[in-house]
């Protein structure tokens, strides 16, 4: 059978195809095993063409390393207009449905990308930096008590999520609304509690 030829596209439009690829790609592979050859085939294109649109493989990873980042901060940017509770849980809301929606690749670029590819390590903590502030939004929008150790602890909710939401079973029903309520409950409790902590009694 003849190859497909690939459908004309403008460079803006055939860039954009490829990344998309690599990023669908991830649900099969890890980032290192992506194949830059795999995705050529798949576009229908050579893999000299696919290096026409980007610099180099390690430019290629970048993008795809990119694509997924910038989507995961716009899924968790809630209305700037909510109040501050439903800003809260739109939050987390975008948190659990956006990495609940794609764990695999969620594992593979953003908990792994700066491990496998230490060259994408700044675009995945610049992520976390965005997530970060949004954490400390939130807690200054629920009229929580600023304190120092504020970064730190909302650094540790934001792994504690995370782990939550990349390994809670979703197979009961209702185990999303248990899932946001249980970083919701994490959320008021470890950001909520910074200046007087309390311990367990006895």
């Amino acid at each position: 059978m003849p190859e497909k030829r690939a459908a004309r596209l403008r460079p803006d439009e055939r860039r954009a195809q490829l990344v998309a690829i690599g990023v669908d790609m991830l649900v099969e592979c890890s980032l290192d095993e992506l194949s830059t050859d795999a995705v050529a085939r798949r576009a229908g294109i050579s893999r000299g063409l696919l290096f026409h649109y980007f610099d180099s493989r390690r430019d290629f990873y970048r993008s795809v390393v990119r694509r997924e980042c910038d989507d995961f901060a716009a899924a968790t940017e809630p209305d700037p207009s909510l109040d501050p509770v439903r800003w809260m849980r739109a939050f987390i809301a975008g948190f659990v449905a956006h990495v609940t929606g794609r764990r695999k690749v969620y594992r593979a670029l953003v908990r792994g990308a700066s491990g496998s590819h230490p060259a994408a390590g700044d675009i995945v903590e610049a992520t976390r930096a965005t997530l970060a502030a949004r954490v400390i939004e939130g807690q200054r929008r629920l009229g929580m008590s600023r304190s120092p150790r504020l970064a730190l602890a909302t650094r540790a909710w934001l792994a504690f999520a995370e782990e939550a939401v990349t390994s809670w079973p979703l197979e009961e029903p209702g185990a999303l609304d248990e899932l946001r309520a249980f970083l919701e409950s994490g959320f008021v409790r470890l950001l909520g509690d910074l200046d007087r902590p309390a311990t367990l009694s006895g």
